[in-house]
């Protein structure tokens, strides 16, 4: 297992980290798995066994079950992870259950405390934009959580670009704690996080933590053009994350990723997390599997290694055009553009 810095800072992240959104699995996310503690106690040995140190969790999964259950699983091998978690989502009917206002991020996060058993979180995330509430508001909390001892980094997920930049001057201006990492949704089913996200965190030093880096399963090789969705999967049940817009790209670049998997006698789980991995800013891919055949598969991604050729190649089935104004910038690029530039145009510059 190798592993990364989070962003600017000294903390190293395995490349695969665990995702827990199976843990519980009730409600909403009862599609992704139905975990018990003892289930869950199993996969945690078998992903640190492989060197996760990196677990992923959300206050919102099962109504706070999966936090509960995950700070059961590890007890007192608590300090020999690092937990992730995020705040943002409603946690009842009430109109401050919610958000990211100073109220809700102090209460969500000493619920959180409570429910993992434990007395710090190593990364608490804003799960997503609040536009009702003063930024200063939300960033003044984290900043406070941060010196009381009680959360070690801090981060996004889910924010735009423009969001996010606001986020990172407004911490900076006022001397709050900067944020370490984005949580992205970035995949060979979709690259959109290329645009902005992926140039903003190189420029500004951030982490870049993956979820769904198998596009909810899309990505696995047992999704095939002409075939019915496979029963039992996601897709089956009737989950919608994420959207596909073009099936025929999708398949073009299914069938790209399964040769290729078949080239390095690997699955095409592994060779999909390997083509994020190699993608430039990020950090590690967080994995979350209904059994623990499908977490072994997962955490194998981390060995495999593709060729420059392999992931051009995969590059090109699932490219969409450059948007305005990147095709214009790579149409007129002359030398000076930075490296977070090139992250995106740097392909189409001729």
């Amino acid at each position: 297992m190798e592993y990364r810095h989070l962003g600017n800072t000294g903390l190293q992240v395995s490349t695969v980290s665990l995702g827990t959104m199976g843990f519980a699995g009730t409600g909403w996310a009862s599609p992704i798995g139905h975990i018990d503690v003892d289930g869950a106690r199993r996969q945690i040995d078998i992903a640190k066994g492989a060197g996760v140190n990196l677990i992923d969790t959300a206050d919102v999964y099962s109504e706070g079950a999966s936090e509960e259950i995950l700070g059961q699983a590890l007890g007192s091998k608590r300090d020999e992870v690092l937990i992730a978690t995020k705040v943002r989502g409603g946690m009842g009917e009430g109109p401050n259950d919610g958000g990211l206002s100073r109220h809700h991020i102090v209460k969500a996060a000493e619920d959180s405390l409570r429910r993992l058993g434990t007395d710090y979180i190593d990364l608490y995330q804003l799960h997503g934009w609040d536009g009702s509430t003063p930024l200063e508001e939300t960033l003044g909390a984290l900043d406070d959580l941060v010196r009381s001892g009680k959360v070690r980094y801090v981060g996004a997920s889910n924010f735009s670009g423009w969001h996010l930049m606001k986020a990172l001057w407004a911490s900076d201006a006022k001397g709050f704690e900067h944020f370490a990492s984005q949580q992205i949704y970035y995949s060979l089913q979709s690259r959109d996080a290329e645009n902005e996200l992926v140039p903003i965190s190189l420029d500004q030093g951030l982490g870049i933590l993956v979820w769904s880096p198998l596009a909810g399963g899309l990505l696995t090789g047992k999704y095939r053009r002409g075939q019915d969705v496979p029963e039992g999967s996601r897709r089956f049940e009737g989950w919608s994350e994420p959207p596909i817009y073009d099936e025929d790209r999708l398949y073009d670049t299914i069938e790209a990723l399964v040769q290729i998997a078949e080239d390095h006698g690997v699955s095409a789980t592994q060779a999909g997390l390997a083509w994020t991995l190699a993608k430039p800013g990020v950090t590690s891919v967080i994995v979350g599997a209904r059994t623990e055949e499908q977490l072994t598969d997962s955490l194998g991604a981390a060995d495999v290694q593709l060729t420059a050729e392999e992931i051009a190649r995969l590059d090109a089935a699932s490219a969409t055009p450059l948007p305005y104004p990147y095709w214009h910038q790579a149409n007129t690029a002359d030398g000076r553009s930075s490296a977070a530039d090139l992250s995106l145009i740097g392909r189409h510059i001729q």
